[in-house]
């Protein structure tokens, strides 16, 4: 059925829709007006999701009211965020990847074009986490974004026509492509997805104009192929060659896992990207004994030839599918006195990191979440002190009310950072898991994992909240609990007001200072996709987000899917009832006052 069903979808996509090519065609880069503009998934290089508009305060948000919406006629998870660029709202959508323009200057914001590639059904089948896309990079004229089947597209953002078109990822060794794509200078910055099916991971780099592949970097294997040159690789803890290569065991680097599907920064003065690595493969550690570098890590490289400056690993040896790829936020804080270029990192294993992004020298690192399989990070070594008894392995059994979960203090949703109150905002979830493995064989393109991993809610029975962080001081400053886990990404403005979802449909804003919570509105399907701010035509602040339950939520929640009468799946059990609040399909919204 599913087969099928992806096979009649590949069809309809061939179509075309306002200037859109089919994407199946390579087309010739052609000449489009460089207008000066970038407008990026993170608000900002910096990745701190900041809107400087302030019309929207903390004493008139309860005047938020719904201005528009439009159904995007897909059930996919709604990762991602609307791109507002001049009078244009971009939205991409998950499998199939359709891309709308919406004209804002007109009423009801018809379409100016829509764009429908034909991507590989066969993706379906094998991405992760459901069929998920983070969004689009505006850049001089252009719009940039990945397929799931392993494409990265280039689109002439005026009219919708296709401009290029990069095969970059082999869905037959399991790779896909949900993340973003992330634009510097000439560069085009992709990763893969695939840790679950034991792929290589990689970042790539593509000529802006072309699309032509101009370099490779690799997460494992030797220095050559990791792009760690002598005198310009200098991690700040660990020391020597092939550091990506002599941790693994044999040759089991060459399908370990560590991809690169999260959220990208860079920092124009330093002229380094940084990004997180995922899981190392399989799940079992026992089958790769070692501390399995550059997976769960973050990596520090020059986008115009990919070389790596610095890395540092979060969750050595991972026990619990700790992935890193989450957002890496780029700010100036002062740390023990000392003014810092930092980076801050909530990472998956319950810690936030606030480190130097000149060196990858770790600061700080304290739990944002309840955590037991660490005690704590040594800042002298860089390493967790890690709880033995949390350790897993096929040899080990079932290991009981391991917190986080493999579903993180936090996973894809981006955090964000607000100038004005120095600190970070954060969807979270509370939750703690058993966990077994089993051995497992690897065969290309399948699931490399053997794993059962069973949730049950954290310390106080909320399964979520939404948090402000002062990673200066490594301090929660409050937190707003909520009955499930907190999916969707963060939004901080300048009017006091940060924004953020949740899985059973509200749309919240609250007192950036207080936590208060000012306005909710009930959007129709739950959140796990990120909202942005706008100035509209008429000059007005906005708010936009998607609506579109599902990602790992959507694979886990039995009954939230009518359109398929074989999805008889049970509800899970830490979350039995929220088929009661939520349904998949797709919507944007647009709120204001």
């Amino acid at each position: 059925m599913k087969s099928m069903i992806g096979l009649s979808i590949a069809l309809a996509a061939a179509l075309s829709f306002g200037g859109g090519n089919p994407a199946h065609a390579q087309s010739q880069p052609s000449a489009v007006r460089d207008d000066g503009q970038w407008t990026m998934p993170g608000k900002d290089y910096a990745s701190t999701r900041f809107s400087g508009l302030a019309q929207i305060t903390a004493s008139n948000a309860r005047n938020l009211r719904p201005a528009w919406s439009f159904s995007t006629g897909v059930l996919g998870g709604h990762e991602g965020q609307p791109l507002v660029v001049g009078n244009t709202m971009y939205v991409v959508t998950p499998y199939p990847n359709v891309v709308y323009a919406f004209d804002l200057t007109k009423e009801g914001y018809p379409l100016r074009w829509k764009y429908r590639p034909r991507v590989n059904g066969a993706a379906i089948g094998i991405a992760c986490c459901d069929v998920v896309n983070r969004g689009a990079f505006y850049a001089n004229g252009r719009l940039f974004y990945n397929l799931l089947d392993g494409h990265t597209v280039a689109l002439d953002a005026a009219t919708g026509k296709e401009i290029w078109k990069t095969k970059v990822a082999d869905l037959n060794r399991g790779e896909t492509t949900p993340m973003a794509p992330l634009v510097v200078k000439d560069r085009v910055i992709v990763g893969t997805s695939g840790g679950e099916f034991g792929v290589r991971g990689w970042v790539k780099g593509l000529d802006v104009r072309t699309g032509n592949l101009v370099w490779t970097g690799y997460s494992t294997g030797p220095d050559a192929e990791v792009l760690a040159k002598p005198g310009t690789f200098q991690p700040y803890y660990e020391k020597g060659t092939d550091l990506a290569q002599k941790s693994w065991p044999g040759d089991t680097w060459k399908n370990g896992g560590a991809p690169v599907w999260g959220w990208m920064s860079y920092d124009p003065e330093l002229d380094l990207i940084y990004y997180g690595t995922g899981n190392p493969a399989p799940w079992n550690t026992e089958q790769r004994p070692g501390e399995n570098r550059w997976a769960t890590s973050v990596m520090a490289r020059r986008p115009q030839d990919g070389s790596l400056r610095w890395a540092y690993q979060f969750t050595p040896a991972d026990n619990w599918d700790f992935d890193s790829t989450q957002e890496m936020i780029l700010v100036d804080l002062t740390v023990k006195g000392k003014p810092r270029k930092a980076l801050v990192h909530f990472d998956k294993n319950g810690f936030v990191y606030t480190m130097d992004r000149a060196t990858g020298e770790l600061l700080l690192a304290e739990p944002y979440v309840p955590v037991n399989w660490a005690r704590r990070i040594d800042l002298e070594t860089g390493k967790p002190e890690v709880d033995s008894s949390k350790t897993t392995g096929a040899s080990k059994g079932t290991v009981k009310d391991i917190c986080p979960t493999l579903e993180g203090g936090k996973n894809q949703q981006p955090a964000a950072f607000s100038p004005i109150t120095r600190l970070f905002y954060v969807s979270t979830s509370n939750m703690c898991m058993d966990y077994s493995v089993a051995n497992v064989s690897y065969i290309a393109g399948t699931p490399y994992l053997g794993a059962t991993t069973p949730y049950r809610a954290g310390p106080g029975g909320n399964l979520g909240a939404f948090i402000a962080y002062d990673a200066a001081r490594g301090k929660k400053v409050w937190e707003i609990k909520e009955p499930y886990p907190v999916w969707s990404g963060a939004l901080a403005t300048g009017g006091g007001v940060v924004f953020y979802g949740t899985l059973d449909g509200w749309f919240k804003a609250a007192d950036a200072r207080s936590g208060k919570v000012l306005y909710k509105f009930k959007v129709g399907s739950g959140v796990i996709g990120n909202p942005i701010s706008f100035k509209g035509p008429d000059g007005k602040q906005y708010i936009a987000l998607y609506a579109g339950f599902g990602g790992d939520w959507g694979l886990l929640s039995g009954d939230v899917r009518s359109d398929d009468p074989d999805d008889v799946r049970p509800p899970a059990s830490f979350m039995p009832d929220i088929a009661r609040h939520t349904s998949q399909g797709g919507i944007v919204w647009i709120f204001g006052l």
